[in-house]
């Protein structure tokens, strides 16, 4: 009896040596041919710090928050604060010098993946291809230029360009009608990428939607989702925010949440001045307590809240949608994806069509200066400043088995540092020339190590803002303009939310900062696009 079983056993034994080997045997086959990890690069448009449920907010991001819990998070991390600047210089590596670039795509299309661009093309004009740099640096591309409506039905004029080519509305194969600009960049991404799993190509998908850039506008549904929901004010949400912010410790513990105030940015560009309601107008910019506000003006405002959320939310689901495909494909354990914004939620008085309200398909409207604040919780100011309300963006990547699951990061990241971290992943060395022609060594660093959980060494120092709104980072210590005023002097270490202007109490210190900072421009030939234009368009 004792041989019997012996026998069996050993017969058992041999089955699950040869499944197991048989098992490794096809693993390898499949790391043979997707030996290069999938990189799917997703870009928020003008959404705050706190506009993610995983980073704060109340709008319903499961997908995005999934992805954070499976992967890592970053409390510091840095954009352009504005929108060209920022993509360029996030697909660059560079802060200026574009001439001298080469795009990421172009180095991973060379090295054998399918690259895929779907949403807004919006890059610097220095940009070689600027205006088609979608159809120009990317394998297969959907694209629009700068800022259009969401909804579109099929007699208006066509923004949008395959592979460079304009097509008309009723030639593009969507989903579901009506046509809504999110839901259809996320159908032809889905399309293209299957392709490129089918034909055993990795890939790499970048996804610059324009959520939730304005005109805010959104599916009946998804506005009906919020209603409601925003009738406790600006204030109340804001201090909601910012306690699920440290619970979730996507902020220090000790930090502050910053006051209430107007929007400090001279300029104020808009579209239409409706002379006929200049109180209307002034409003804009500035701060109110939600207690002032009469009823019908609480209701007008929380309707607006409620588009913007429902923007999101419609984001997410279109995310979850890749998401779902990659799983169907096999490819989700595969592939790193990386969700962050361009800049801070904006404040700048856009609205045209004021009969309509916002949400309307026909409406071009902007958010309000207090809930924009509402979305860069604990942040001060708005898109374009160097104040973290303007420069600092939620950051998420998710890569299974590479990235250690839950992880929360103090180390700061840039936009800069994106072009290295994707040739570092896929593998690829930075050339020093392209087709013949120099190319300018990258200005940023790979932020592999910090994703694996490790440490990196620290960039010596970072820029971001737009001119006369700059600010530059070294260590813990920052200076910033506002209007092209005199500095400020911040410790980040101690006053993560910028509270305490030391300039004043270190004016030396203050100087040089400021002489180092004047070093590093010149050092990258730092991009500034109001001497672009006076020296292009005099």
């Amino acid at each position: 009896m004792k041989d019997k079983i012996l026998i069996i056993s050993r017969v058992f034994s041999v089955f699950f040596i040869l499944a197991h080997l048989t098992v490794a045997a096809y693993t390898q086959d499949l790391n043979q041919v997707h030996e290069k990890p999938n990189i799917i690069l997703i870009m928020g448009d003008d959404m705050g710090f706190s506009d993610l449920g995983c980073f704060g907010s109340e709008i319903k991001t499961p997908n995005l928050d999934y992805l954070a819990r499976q992967g890592i998070r970053f409390r510091q991390f840095y954009n352009m604060a504005k929108c060209s600047p920022t993509r360029s210089t996030m697909l660059t590596g560079l802060y200026g010098r574009y001439e001298q670039s080469v795009p990421v795509s172009r180095l991973l299309s060379d090295s054998g993946y399918r690259t895929i661009m779907c949403g807004k093309n919006h890059m610097v004009p220095s940009i070689p291809d600027a205006e088609q740099f979608g159809a120009a640096a990317f394998d297969q591309s959907l694209t629009f230029w700068v800022s259009k409506p969401f909804f579109f039905n099929e007699e208006d004029e066509s923004p949008f360009y395959i592979n460079g080519k304009q097509v008309a509305i009723g030639d593009m194969e969507i989903s579901r009608q009506p046509f809504f600009k999110t839901d259809v960049f996320t159908d032809y991404a889905i399309r293209w990428l299957t392709e490129s799993v089918n034909d055993n190509q990795p890939f790499f998908l970048y996804m610059p939607y324009h959520v939730a850039h304005f005109p805010i506008q959104a599916r009946p549904e998804d506005i009906a989702r919020y209603r409601g929901k925003y009738m406790q004010g600006w204030d109340r949400l804001r201090q909601q925010r910012f306690e699920k912010m440290k619970k979730e410790g996507v902020v220090p513990e000790d930090c502050l949440l910053s006051p209430a105030e107007d929007f400090l940015h001279n300029g104020k560009g808009k579209y239409n001045s409706r002379e006929d309601d200049p109180e209307w107008r002034d409003n804009f910019w500035r701060y109110r307590t939600w207690e002032s506000l009469s009823p019908e003006e609480q209701d007008e405002m929380e309707l607006e809240m409620a588009v913007f959320a429902g923007m999101i939310d419609r984001m997410d689901q279109n995310i979850g949608r890749i998401i779902e495909s990659l799983h169907d494909l096999g490819q989700l354990d595969n592939t790193l994806i990386i969700y962050l914004s361009d800049n801070g939620a904006e404040a700048q008085d856009y609205n045209v069509s004021l009969d309509l309200p916002p949400g309307h398909p026909d409406s071009r409207r902007s958010m309000h200066a207090v809930w924009s604040s509402l979305s860069n919780t604990p942040f001060r100011q708005y898109k374009w400043f160097g104040l973290n309300g303007g420069c600092s963006t939620h950051f998420i990547a998710f890569w299974p088995g590479m990235i250690p699951s839950g992880s929360i990061t103090n180390q700061v990241g840039h936009v800069v540092d994106i072009t290295p971290t994707l040739l570092e992943v896929a593998g690829i060395d930075y050339p020093s020339s392209y087709k013949g022609d120099a190319v300018e060594p990258l200005h940023g660093k790979s932020l592999l190590p910090v994703l694996e959980g490790g440490r990196r060494e620290d960039p010596e120092w970072f820029i971001s803002g737009m001119p006369n709104f700059r600010m530059f980072r070294k260590g813990d210590w920052k200076i910033t303009q506002v209007n092209g005023g005199a500095w400020m002097l911040f410790d980040l270490e101690n006053d993560y939310t910028e509270l305490h202007d030391l300039s004043g109490s270190m004016p030396e210190f203050r100087d040089k900062m400021i002489l180092d900072y004047q070093e590093a421009v010149n050092q990258v030939d730092l991009f500034n696009i109001w001497e672009y234009r006076r020296t292009h368009h005099p």
